[in-house]
């Protein structure tokens, strides 16, 4: 591989990282507003099919993009976004408690009340879905691997869907077991929340499997990889690679 490619290999790591971070800290703000699509008129423990939080939506992307991470980039380099996701979503959950306290001037287009109505469940929020989503990013990764290494890198939408699938009910249950818990969502709703939002995931998870087909086939065309191949810390970019394309000698 080229320095030319090592240095795009990096680039498109560090965008792919980017917006997995920005889904996940979007998706911990804008959870408390709630939205309906009704494809089907099925009602299950008094929640329409489907009423589901607007966190949903970027939220799934997440999980796209740890799965191209880990087809591409291997294991090690999907978890390390996972942990920089986590920092992200602390860092914000501070900047949102301190948010809080500072009072709002008289002439404020939002004041107190209507920004601690709207972020004021976000620190819990945050809280609950950290514990959620490093439960559920891990073990998508782990899961994701074990199906690449028993498949030897063939049956793409297998690993794609049983790693999604697994970790999105996982996730479903635990941040509303936790939001429950909190007083923030009504045990009421629990039941029909957790079905109407692991069948939206399912389908959107299923959804997303031509995209990453699509991602994977341009990135082992554009860098000339074998199936199973990954572009690891091995091939990306390093101190060596920088003093040979500027033309200094190492020291020894």
């Amino acid at each position: 591989m080229t320095y030319k490619d090592k240095l795009l290999a990096n680039r498109i790591y560090l965008i792919l990282a980017a917006l997995f971070i920005a889904s996940l800290v979007t998706s911990n703000l804008i959870f408390q507003k709630f939205f309906y699509w009704y494809p089907f008129d099925i009602v299950i423990f008094d929640t329409k099919l489907f009423e589901v939080s607007v966190g949903l939506l970027p939220y799934p992307i997440t999980f796209l993009i740890t799965d191209i991470l880990s087809e591409i980039y291997g294991k090690k380099k999907a978890n390390e976004v996972v942990i920089a996701g986590i920092f992200a979503s602390f860092f914000s959950l501070l900047i949102i408690y301190i948010s809080k306290e500072v009072p709002a001037t008289s002439w404020s287009p939002v004041n107190d009340g209507l920004f601690v109505n709207v972020f004021g469940a976000a620190p819990l929020a945050v809280l609950a879905s950290m514990l959620a989503y490093l439960f559920a990013q891990f073990i998508d990764i782990r899961i994701y691997h074990f199906w690449k290494q028993l498949t030897k890198g063939k049956h793409l939408w297998l690993r794609n869907n049983f790693s999604t699938f697994s970790s999105q009910i996982i996730d479903t249950l635990t941040v509303l077991v936790l939001l429950c818990s909190f007083g923030i969502i009504d045990w009421n709703n629990f039941l029909g929340l957790l079905i109407s939002g692991v069948i939206f995931k399912m389908m959107i998870a299923a959804l997303d499997t031509p995209i990453l087909y699509l991602a994977v086939y341009a990135f082992r065309k554009r860098f000339n990889l074998a199936i199973n191949e990954e572009i690891d810390d091995k091939i990306l970019i390093g101190t060596d690679d920088i003093i040979k394309e500027i033309g200094i000698k190492k020291i020894q």
